[in-house]
């Protein structure tokens, strides 16, 4: 460890405690903080990183600003969990404290083998001296190595790449590297932007996960957005699923309507050679979903977690006041069925469901919703609803529209609408200050921060 290692620790460490003083003191601070969802103990949270299950515990790290509620230098923090409900913060795991990651441990993945966690991220950093954009000129995105054993302390980083070892018609963006291995070769995705304003996903092969190479990049034909973030790519029911997080889509009627968004397609032909992304669809439609990452658990299943959140987002966050900012959200398990993506939340959140019931509509529209809490509720020959989730939040169906109404519980942000068929069923996890609704068993989902009048704590 060096001088600038014990440093951020101990810097770190105090900011956390002077956090849990502050709620200690104060009731209503206290109230904000989430039952169900990971977040962070102080500061700023963004994207999930490293997300595995290794030695049959599950570990979620986040990007983790702990310094400034409203963003800052990144590092990682780190939660355990043996079942995906009771999590336990096991502090930060990894800190900018190498040249090659002084501006920020950025996002990245962990890749499981021979009892060993693999973790790969992108080192950030800025350059100083000098007239820069930071897009094209004055940033390094390199590629980085940590081993860890025992998932709780982390060997010496590695700089595996640097920016000249990407194609050289890329810009200074090349990041967020995920790992994987098939048919004995490893392979790995990174999210870039080109210097024609292009977002691609690149694909490296290496015999030993250290020494890569390009071999494909990952494109639609017509530019799809500049930037291309936290690429994911995997197997899941017999289809090659391709994620990203797009920077610089416009709206299309109530799709894209975040500042950036998340979407999905399946891969055409072979993603190492010829492949390429079929029509992308965007996996949530509320207000507050990005950067989500999946991964693969002992019993074989395709768990994704996002950040409830969005970079560069045009409103003010009431929980900054608070000393704290976003969470993520819970583990959902990914289905694909007649060639769509579907997310349903893992069956260890069955616990949560309230006495184990279902609910009927209309023993919905009487329910007083607690805090925090699992609700389901099937319908049956539904062609129009109007029920209320809350005093201000409401959800309506009418003429094939679901209508999620955050009234003036949304610091500003009001609607967001998705065509429907058919309603059949929705189940909705309910926190203080999140709501996250499943559609049709999560071929459409809802994902919000959402807070009471004046930005108060809860539904």
């Amino acid at each position: 460890m060096n001088a600038l290692t014990r440093d951020l620790v101990k810097l770190v460490e105090t900011a956390e405690q002077s956090q849990k003083t502050r709620e200690e003191l104060s009731v209503s601070d206290r109230k904000f903080r989430e039952k169900l969802h990971l977040m962070p103990p102080v500061g700023w949270l963004n994207d999930p990183n490293g997300l595995c299950q290794f030695h049959g515990i599950y570990h979620a790290f986040f990007q983790y600003s702990p310094f400034n509620a409203e963003g800052g230098v990144k590092m990682w923090g780190h939660y355990t969990s043996k079942d995906m409900i009771k999590w336990e913060y096991q502090g930060t795991a990894l800190y900018p404290d190498q040249p090659f990651d002084c501006h920020g441990v950025y996002s990245g993945s962990a890749f499981i083998e021979d009892g060993k966690m693999y973790l790969y991220y992108t080192g950030n950093v800025k350059l100083e001296d000098g007239e820069y954009d930071y897009i094209r000129t004055g940033r390094e995105g390199n590629t980085v190595l940590v081993i860890t054993e025992d998932g709780k302390t982390f060997g010496k980083k590695k700089e595996l790449m640097r920016n000249s070892d990407y194609p050289d018609d890329l810009t200074c963006h090349v990041r967020d590297p995920k790992v994987w291995k098939e048919n004995g070769t490893y392979y790995m995705v990174q999210g870039a932007r080109t210097k024609e304003d292009k977002g691609v996903v690149l694909v490296f092969s290496s015999e030993d996960k250290e020494h890569w190479k390009c071999i494909h990049r990952l494109q639609s034909e017509e530019t799809f957005g500049f930037m291309w973030e936290c690429p994911d790519l995997y197997e899941l029911d017999g289809y090659t699923v391709l994620s990203i997080s797009p920077q610089g889509l416009e709206a299309d009627g109530w799709k894209y309507r975040n500042q950036y968004q998340t979407v999905a397609g399946i891969i055409h032909g072979d993603f190492r050679t010829d492949g390429v992304p079929g029509a992308f669809r965007e996996i949530d439609g509320g207000f507050d979903f990005y950067a989500p990452q999946t991964f693969a658990d002992q019993q074989g299943r395709r768990i994704l977690i996002g950040w409830m959140g969005i970079p560069d987002a045009d409103y003010t966050n009431p929980t900054v006041k608070k000393g704290w900012q976003h969470a993520l959200t819970i583990p959902r398990q990914l289905h694909i069925r007649d060639g769509k993506l579907y997310q349903e939340p893992v069956k260890e959140l069955e616990k949560l469901c309230r006495n184990g019931r279902t609910f009927s509509k209309e023993e919905f529209q009487n329910l007083e919703l607690p805090k925090c809490a699992k609700v389901q509720i099937d319908f049956k020959d539904c062609k129009n609803m109007e029920f209320s989730i809350s005093d201000e939040v409401k959800l309506t169906y009418m003429d094939h529209v679901l209508t999620l109404d955050l009234g003036n519980c949304g610091s500003g942000r009001t609607i967001r609408k998705v065509w429907i068929e058919e309603l059949t069923d929705l189940t909705l996890f309910a926190d203080t200050t999140s709501l996250e609704l499943f559609i049709n068993k999560g071929s459409q989902v809802f994902t919000t921060l959402v807070y009471g009048k004046q930005g108060k704590a809860g539904l």
